[in-house]
């Protein structure tokens, strides 16, 4: 068993006791009553010549890093993070693994004006609906916790209710994959969800396999301005960072550092 399984065989217990609690039909109306999306992936998309968009993440603890700033306040890091130059948000909803909430979608909308990306272990269309009406602007999908079919259907679903879905990989197969089930925001991952190694060269990798209308994301590993220099290089048009920004005294200041300028005023 990986921990990818150990995470998918919970969220399959956690999808249960959802649907048990709230019907699907409900969830469904709450969604398509909320209001207008952001538009994640318009926001992500790079002109030629313009600086790598940021997607800043609200992590307060992760299975490989442990706590990572336990007790975060979404609201109070999102502000943060818009100050910072932030282009969008990916915040984690997972409770169990990686210390997040559903709720903390909300408190984090409510604070900024930016796109939200709800990153969680997504397995069902529940979910789906679920994310709308939580407040996002956009859902992850993972390709390794995923059959191919499941993730057509999951990306039909992110589309009906207004979602832009981030499809994340780890190499070139699952790239393939990604794109046959038409993804058009695609994600990178360099770390192995099942071994949790990592490899800073996978964007480079798979970035000739991706057409030009695909908005590519560089997720994972992320630390000085010349990883960001070097995946903008390779053909990402953003990348998403969570651990590096989140354990510093000020998440907005590391993320101005990050984009190779000087901290401004708080």
């Amino acid at each position: 068993m990986t921990i990818l399984d150990d995470i998918l065989a919970v969220k399959r217990t956690e999808v249960a006791a959802a649907r048990a609690g709230q019907a699907f039909a409900e969830i469904d109306a709450i969604a398509r009553a909320a209001g207008p999306v952001r538009g994640l992936e318009r926001a992500l998309r790079r002109p030629p010549g313009a600086p790598v968009r940021v997607i800043a993440e609200i992590k307060r603890a992760s299975p490989s890093a442990g706590p990572i700033r336990a007790g975060a306040d979404p609201a109070a890091i999102a502000r943060d993070y818009a100050r910072g130059g932030a282009t969008s948000l990916s915040v984690l909803t997972d409770r169990q693994f990686f210390d997040g909430d559903l709720g903390f979608l909300g408190r984090a909308r409510a604070a900024v004006d930016l796109p939200l990306l709800r990153k969680d272990f997504v397995i069902d269309a529940y979910q789906v609906a679920e994310t709308r009406a939580a407040g996002a602007d956009g859902v992850l999908l993972i390709v390794a916790a995923l059959t191919a079919p499941q993730l057509g259907e999951l990306i039909a679903a992110a589309r009906d209710y207004q979602l832009d879905a981030l499809v994340e990989v780890h190499d070139l197969a699952e790239a393939d994959t990604a794109l046959a089930a038409g993804a058009t925001l695609l994600g990178v991952n360099h770390r192995d969800l099942k071994t949790f190694t990592m490899d800073m060269t996978l964007t480079a990798q798979i970035a000739p396999r991706v057409p030009p209308d695909v908005v590519l994301v560089g997720e994972s590993g992320i630390r000085t301005p010349a990883d960001v220099e070097a995946l903008g290089r390779a053909g990402a048009h953003a990348v998403l960072v969570g651990e590096q920004l989140m354990r510093a005294e000020s998440p907005g200041d590391a993320l101005l550092a990050l984009r190779g300028l000087a901290p401004g005023p708080r």
